[in-house]
Formats: structure tokens, sequence, C-alpha cells
């Protein structure tokens, strides 16, 4: 007889264990340097271990916790006065992309010719330092992007936010060349601007409500920021944070940048931190600033940014170039679905969001060995059929043919600017339309040139980053089999996002009397 053994449950997830993929990234950044010099090994080890740890944390606790939100009080200080994480759905679902994406994108790893400087086999203590410093940017970039998904008062997600900017001047400056360091400097100017006008939002909100809980400033709201000041601050921390979330009219650092820095970490750039930079602005349009002035505000920029940036992807002439100014047009779409409000738009925002997070992180996949002219494209179907395949796949759900989730996403977007039908929205909607056609004239130019006879084409990608971007190509096939599946997910997603009284009960739930005014 075969005595009845229950296996030990190796993880019991607590909320308590919500810190966890903020502290060890964060501690493996300041621990990667020493340990370089002792170990070349353990050093090159420690980074994708943590990512895989820190993923395999928040899977845990997403699955054995549900989407019910909960919180976490850091040090037991109660809310206002302590750091407060906050995870619903959407935060986890964030948080658990961050580590995925990092480890698909992980500067060091695989050839591909695009790698920082350093990361090839390193041959003294020079590159190894280089090495070294690149992938605990990369460690400090996880951990502040984890930290705006799961902050839920506004003086950390601030802190989280300028922790990820300077790692990412790190990582963009890091290989050396002239044009880095000019795009550098550009990112660092306009990012500067942005911080100082978040921070003015930030005490104006202070100075109306006394605290920068959210879900305190969310009950406080109503009677103290509905009014031509609330507006004022609702436009500067939207400018503020609109810088990383490539939001017009400061997104100009995007094509220098994205097409200075390594492929890889522009992937990780327009792919992962400017959705959780779109996640920070949306839980203030849903929680503080409700009124349809913040929401008209956001439809107009939006529509700017799908403007300007459509056309000129439809001008540019080198692919790294052309999918940056795409990324701002996509990301204008997504300010233009997030304006909507109600459930629609909140899926629709969602979907769109995380579209563009899975298309446009491949198409920078395949940068990396993509990374020059469009006519140096000519025939490279023939060194790199997958990869040529691949595009086409992305480029024609970014476009929007059915039944692929670009479309639906769409889709989306459309019937909720067609329901409200306000002049604006209807402008909107025939925007979209418009540079609809814009983006399929673009995409499919370079698909054509593609399959070009040509007698020297580029080089073929290197295995690991065909074999990522076609991982994602897969991830778009399976949403695309099965979509109800994933719609219904979104579905519960956008009423966990838009559900501001049970965040207001969760994260700060007694009554509050506010501010004493005269």
């Amino acid at each position: 007889m075969i005595p009845d053994i229950a296996l030990p449950n190796l993880f019991v997830a607590q909320p308590g264990q919500l810190v966890l993929p903020v502290v060890l990234p964060l501690l493996a950044a300041f621990l990667m340097q020493p340990l370089a010099r002792v170990s070349t090994a353990l050093a090159r080890g420690l980074g994708p271990l943590v990512l895989i740890l820190s993923a395999w944390i928040t899977a845990q606790l997403w699955i054995q916790l549900g989407d019910a939100p909960f919180t976490l009080a850091i040090g037991g200080f109660a809310p206002p006065l302590g750091i407060l994480f906050y995870a619903d759905g959407i935060a986890l679902l964030f948080a658990l992309a961050v580590p995925v994406f990092a480890l698909l994108f992980w500067p060091g790893s695989g050839s591909g010719g695009d790698a920082v400087a350093g990361s090839g086999p390193d041959s003294n203590q020079a590159d190894r330092d280089q090495a070294a410093r690149r992938d605990a940017l990369v460690l400090l970039l996880v951990a502040a992007t984890t930290g705006l998904a799961l902050s839920g008062d506004l003086f950390n997600l601030y802190v989280f936010y300028e922790l990820a900017a300077v790692a990412s001047f790190g990582l963009v400056a890091l290989s050396g060349t002239g044009r880095a360091q000019v795009a550098t400097f550009r990112y660092l100017m306009i990012s500067a601007f942005g911080s100082v006008l978040a921070l003015v939002g930030i005490a104006i909100l202070y100075m109306q409500t006394g605290t920068l809980n959210l879900g305190q400033i969310a009950q406080l709201a109503p009677e103290t920021l509905n009014n031509p000041i609330g507006s004022a601050a609702f436009a500067l921390m939207l400018i503020g944070f609109g810088v990383k979330a490539e939001l017009f009219p400061v997104n100009t650092w995007v094509p220098e940048v994205y097409a200075g820095a390594p492929a890889r970490v522009s992937a990780l750039l327009a792919g992962l931190v400017s959705k959780l930079a779109v996640l920070v602005i949306v839980r203030l349009l849903v929680l503080i600033f409700p009124q349809p002035e913040a929401a008209q505000m956001l439809l107009v920029l939006g529509v700017l940014g799908v403007l300007t940036g459509e056309f000129a992807a439809w001008r540019a002439k080198d692919f790294p170039r052309m999918l940056a100014f795409s990324s701002i047009g996509q990301l204008g779409i997504v300010f233009v679905a997030f304006s909507i409000g109600g459930e629609i738009g909140l899926l629709a925002g969602l979907a769109v969001a995380l579209h563009h997070l899975i298309v446009k992180s491949a198409l920078f996949g395949l940068a990396v060995r993509w990374n020059g002219s469009l006519e140096a494209l000519s025939g490279a179907a023939r060194t790199s059929p997958l990869g040529a395949a691949l595009f086409v796949l992305f480029a024609l759900s970014l476009v929007g043919v059915p039944p692929l989730p670009g479309f639906w996403a769409k889709l989306t977007v459309l019937i909720g600017l067609a329901e409200r039908g306000t002049p604006l929205d209807m402008t909107a909607l025939m925007v979209i339309l418009l540079v609809t056609a814009v983006e399929a004239s673009y995409l499919f130019r370079v698909a054509i040139r593609l399959y070009q006879d040509n007698p020297d084409p580029v080089a073929p990608h290197a295995r690991r980053d065909l074999g990522v971007a076609a991982l994602l190509g897969a991830v778009l096939v399976a949403a695309t089999l099965g979509l109800r599946p994933v719609a219904d997910v979104l579905g519960a997603g956008a009423a966990q996002l838009g559900d501001r009284a049970g965040y207001i009960e969760t994260v700060f739930p007694s009554h509050v009397a506010g501010k004493d005014r005269p």
C-alpha cells in the first residue's frame, strides 16, 4: 500500500511578498558591480535569475490570491503615512509583464550585433565592468517600473518614475556613440522638464487635499479638485508623466532615442516603460479627475499624437525611426481610447496598450538586425524568411486586418467614439480611420521591400532575437484563436480598473474629513 504523501507547498503567497518583485531587482542592481569583480559568470547569471524569480513570485501572488485587490503597508505604517503598494488584476498583469519582457530583451543575451558596448565576450576588466553597469541599469529599470505598477500613493509614484528615468538615461547613453549621447541629452532635458511639471502638479494636489495617498485623494477630489485648480494640476501631471508615455507634445525625444539606443533597450522603452507611464495617467484620470474636461484634454493630445506620429512614420527613411514615430501614433490611439471613459473606453485602452506592448516590442526585436535604412532591407526575406513573415503578421495586426487582435482593439475604440458621438469624438474617429490608411501605406511598403530581389541582402537575425519575435508572434496568434477568453479577461480588468469606489475601499476605507480650509 502506497502511503498518501502530501507534497509540501513550496510557496504560500502572502500580501507581504508583494514587495519582493521591487526589492529583489533593486538589491541585485547594487550587487552587480562588486559581484562582477568576483565572478563574471555569477554576475551574468544574477540578472536573469532575479527576473525569473520576480516573475514567478508575481505569478504565484496572482494565482493564489486571485484578482481581488489588496494592499501592503510597508513597515506596518497605516496609510496615509507609510509606503503603500496596491495590487489588483491589472497591477499584477503589468508587474508580471515587467520581468518577463526584461528577460526576453535582456541586453546581454544573444549576439545579433546590437548589444551595448561590452556585451560580447569580456576580454578584460573594463568590458566586465561595462557589462555589469548595463545589467545593473536594466535591473534598476525593472524595479522602478514594477514600483510604478504597484504604488498606491503619489510620492512613491514620482520616486519610481524618476528612478526609471535615471535607468533609461544610462541605458541609452551606455552604447557610447555620439548619436546616443546627443539623444540622451535631449531625452534628459525633456524628461527633466516633465518631472518639474509633474512635481508642481503633485504639490498642487497636496496643497488642496493635504495628502498624497491616492485612495484618500480620490475621496477628497470631488470637493477639492473639481475646479480650475484641479484641472491645472491634472494638466501638469499629464504632461509630466506623459513624457515617458510618448504623449504629444513632449514626445520629441522618442525618434532620436529609439533610433540611437540599442534595439533591445528601445523595445523595453517603447513596449514596456511607456505602458507603465500610461497606467499612472489612467489611475489619475479614473480616481482623481473623472470630470469631462480632463478626458477632453487627453483626447485632444491623443489625436495630435496620432496625426504627428503616423505621418512622420510615413516619411521616415530608416527602420528604427519608422518604428519610433509609429509608436507615437499608436500611443496616441491608446490615449484616445482611455479618454472615452466607462467600461468600453477602459477595455479599448487596455486592448490597444497590450497589443502595442506585444507588437512593438517584437518589431524592435527584429530591428536588432534591421537597424539601418529602409532601402537596405531590400531582399531581407531571402536571408530571414521567418523574420519577414513575422513582420508581415505584426504589420497586418497593427493596421487592423481581421481577425487579428489589432482589428478588434481598433474596432472597440471606434465603437466607443461612435457611441459618445460628440463632434470631438467623431473627429477622433475620422482621424484614426485616416491614419490607418497611412499606417498601411508605410508598413506594406516595407513588407514589399523585404520580398524584393536583392543579390546582397542584410545578414540574417540571430536565433535568439528571431526566437523572441516568434514567441511574441505566437502569443498574437493565440490571442486571435482565443479571442473570447482574452476579451473576458480584459473586460474584467477594465471593470476593476474603473472601480473607483472599490479602490478607495481597499486603499483608504475610513472616512476622511479633508484638510481644514477657511
